[in-house]
């Protein structure tokens, strides 16, 4: 685990100065909310094989959810559709207090910035935000042969939406 001191600088980091920001023309994306606090995040993914070739989040919300997304794009760009998967549930371990007590995984880097949300119960789906999206997004891809669209993935998942990409149609 970091240092509080040191977690709060990462998060206020990613919040005020996000990586990896806007939209990635052209690529899927998915966007989702939380009513409760008022999140909201759009995730786009470009595979290249089975690669993660580029990965973009935009979106309001509070600093966790903005800096979780940050901090996802910077974690998983470059990584597989296997590692990005696996790393996911290292660190959705971590935010909802799964994972073992003082097991700190390598792996996740900067994302332990989060680790503090477990004890934040309301704050822990903030932090789960843009990982949900992207779970959505690689699972849409692998069922469409990685050829989904907004319209697909919006007929195969509520939350999805096409934050205003022209469609086939245009």
């Amino acid at each position: 685990m970091l240092p509080e001191s040191v977690a709060r600088e990462i998060i206020a980091s990613h919040q005020q100065r996000p990586r990896n920001r806007g939209e990635l023309v052209g690529a899927p994306f998915i966007t989702l909310e939380n009513p409760t606090c008022g999140d909201r995040v759009t995730v786009w993914v470009q595979l290249e094989g089975d690669t993660i070739a580029d990965l973009r989040s935009d979106g309001k919300g509070c600093a966790i959810s903005q800096s979780s997304a940050s901090l996802m794009t910077v974690a998983l760009k470059g990584r597989t559709r296997a590692e990005a998967v696996a790393l996911a549930a290292t660190f959705r371990e971590m935010v909802m207090g799964e994972a073992a007590p003082g097991r700190a995984d390598p792996q996740l880097g900067d994302l332990m910035a989060l680790s503090g949300v477990s004890r934040l119960h309301a704050r822990r789906k903030c932090a789960l935000l843009p990982w949900r999206a992207l779970e959505g997004l690689l699972g849409a891809q692998s069922a469409n042969a990685q050829n989904v669209n907004a319209q697909n993935a919006n007929a195969q998942n509520a939350n999805v939406q096409n934050a205003g990409l022209p469609g086939p149609d245009s």
